[in-house]
């Protein structure tokens, strides 16, 4: 078999990419276990409430990022495990040692950022741009390999028992053991795969292959539900579904208003600043609570809000709406029944 030369030496070619995207998964390690400490519960950076932010638009792995963000123990586990797995795959792949495997693992990990994140970012659409290179940058490295400055290369060079087994090069480096006719169909065929994945998430996240263009986080967006009042208890469920994620909704108004448009009900920016937080219950790691001057509710955030009044107990039957309003003039409805 000929040996291609150095110029030809296609994981050589692609030692630019390999650096970077080491670096971007080892990176990830490093901020949050030495730059910072971003694996504590208890501090404002956790990582897991970061991954709460993932939850309302994430594309089919939503059900596992709702079991997490609901029970923290394990929430924590897993983002452990998951850091520990970006710095061992990135470090792993800047000194190109086992690369395809490690590539598999590059894939698999931007996989789940563009399944979970993708759908956020407010001016470049970052996640998304992160998750479909991260694919593609994946499958390139399993196709080339490492060249000539990697530890696979060094151990192929050196004879080492371990690039003697035929399994090798389908972790490591060096050849890859497919028929000559297939690899290009291979080829091929994960390039198409990948092509579709990105057009896919594109338009379903922001409808940037047709259709109206739409930026989930640009504005604040809250659901209410499960509205109902009983016994003098106002009770609804508000889970905030899009917005920026580095910035929580500052809810200035709470206002239950009968059918004639009067308020029945008013909870003005200061009452809601000094709400009692035994008449929030939260669903997830990310909380809504009061803030100094509104209500907060971080992106991804779910919570059962309990509002007691005399004025209940007397209402008569009839429909209702619950209006919440965000700081900015904007507000959200939900009709109740008495």
């Amino acid at each position: 078999m000929k040996t291609l030369g150095i110029k030809n030496d296609s994981g050589l070619l692609a030692l630019s990419v390999r650096l970077v995207i080491g670096w971007t998964y080892f990176s990830a390690f490093w901020r949050r276990t030495v730059l910072a400490d971003k694996l504590d519960p208890e501090v404002a950076g956790y990582i897991g409430k970061k991954f709460n932010h993932f939850l309302p638009n994430a594309l089919g792995i939503k059900p596992i990022i709702q079991y997490l963000v609901e029970n923290p123990d394990i929430l924590w586990i897993n983002m452990v495990a998951f850091t520990i797995v970006e710095g061992i795959v990135g470090l792993f792949i800047i000194f190109g040692l086992f690369t395809r495997i490690m590539s598999i693992g590059v894939f698999g990990l931007a996989m789940g950022i563009l399944l979970g994140s993708g759908w956020i970012g407010t001016t470049c659409l970052d996640e998304w741009q992160i998750g479909v290179l991260g694919i593609a940058t994946g499958f390139l490295l399993f196709l080339t390999g490492s060249g000539m400055y990697s530890l696979d290369n060094f151990l192929i060079k050196n004879n080492y028992t371990i690039t003697k087994k035929s399994w090798f090069p389908w972790i490591g480096s060096g050849e890859l053991p497919m028929k000559e006719s297939l690899f290009p169909k291979f080829v091929l065929a994960g390039s198409l795969f990948i092509l579709g994945m990105t057009l896919m998430t594109n338009q379903v996240f922001h409808g940037g292959v047709w259709g109206t263009l739409h930026n989930k986080s640009v504005k604040p967006k809250l659901e209410i539900t499960e509205g109902k009042i009983v016994d003098g208890l106002l009770s609804f469920d508000v889970f905030r579904t899009e917005g920026v994620d580095v910035y929580g909704s500052w809810v200035i108004g709470i206002d239950l208003i009968d059918v004639q448009n009067n308020k029945i009900l008013e909870y003005a920016q200061d009452d809601l600043a000094l709400m009692d937080e035994a008449n929030i219950s939260n669903y997830y790691i990310a909380k809504i609570k009061p803030g100094k001057h509104s209500l907060i509710v971080p992106l991804g955030a779910k919570a059962n809000i309990q509002l007691k009044d005399p004025k209940l107990k007397s209402l008569e039957k009839g429909k209702y709406k619950v209006r919440m309003t965000d700081i900015s003039g904007v507000s959200w409805e939900l009709e109740v029944e008495n």
